[in-house]
């Protein structure tokens, strides 16, 4: 199988980076093959702008919708930006791997969304009627593959659990897994998270690695997050809102949830 790693931090010597050069290593004498994006190591241009289309439909006013659609559509998209929607194309499997930094992903990973995911390629695609609302959650372009996060953090489990003080951490991940990956049809996995990173002695970076490399082994075996597909019949279209009789006993992210 084809894997797209996706990789969002500085320093090559950090507990990120060794994770990453584990990843790579175990898939491939798994026999998959493997790419990684290394942004940083790439010097990703992060911001969204202008600059992206090698031919703006319009100069008077940038919208960044309308050139997005007429650079992917026309073939002006900037080389960099093909070059990674190319790495999707190939990928029967994405991981997107990042420390998390103030409740999110890194600014460059997140960059990386807003120039890859353009319109017509993830986004703005399939039919909008009252019988449905686009080819998005569980439909798209991406549909058939799967995609993981490897996230490492720096506060305790606990501090992430049901009733901790940040907030259940399938709650901090919800946007990225189910906005980001699961919107264009990815199959979504649970993520790999390692938490206390500034504690990682050599025993618990030995017992990280057997937990990371069997949730790589299973990569195709893994049960998908249980997300609800839009265009199935759970949601009233175009309002998309759950239908009164799925999960009325339930709100907010866990809804989504089947």
């Amino acid at each position: 199988m084809n894997v797209l790693l996706v990789y969002a931090h500085p320093e090559p010597k950090s507990l990120n980076g060794s994770l990453k050069d584990f990843s790579v290593k175990r898939l491939e004498d798994a026999g998959h093959v493997v790419q990684v994006s290394d942004l940083y190591a790439m010097k990703w241009k992060a911001p969204l702008d202008a600059h992206d289309s090698t031919d703006r439909r319009t100069v008077e006013r940038f919208d960044p919708s309308i050139e997005s659609k007429h650079a992917f559509e026309n073939g002006l998209q900037s080389e960099d930006i093909a070059r990674e929607q190319d790495k999707l194309r190939w990928a029967d499997a994405l991981i997107l791997q990042f420390p998390l930094w103030w409740f999110s992903m890194p600014a460059i990973l997140k960059g990386w969304v807003e120039r890859v995911y353009a319109y017509g390629f993830a986004y703005g695609v399939g039919e909008h009627s009252d019988a449905r609302w686009g080819d998005r959650y569980g439909e798209g372009t991406l549909t058939g593959k799967r995609a993981m996060l490897i996230v490492t953090a720096g506060g305790w489990e606990s501090h992430y659990g049901a009733r901790g003080i940040n907030g259940p951490m399938d709650d901090i991940l919800f946007p990225i897994q189910h906005g980001i990956l699961y919107y264009p049809g990815f199959d979504v996995l649970p993520p790999f998270v390692t938490y206390r990173t500034g504690r990682v002695d050599e025993a618990k970076f030995t017992g990280i690695c057997d937990a990371l490399g069997q949730r790589l082994d299973d990569l195709w075996k893994t049960e998908p997050i249980p997300f609800r597909p839009q265009n199935a019949g759970a949601y009233e279209i175009p309002e998309l809102t759950l239908r009164a009789d799925i999960a009325p006993e339930r709100s907010g992210f866990a809804a989504h949830i089947a």
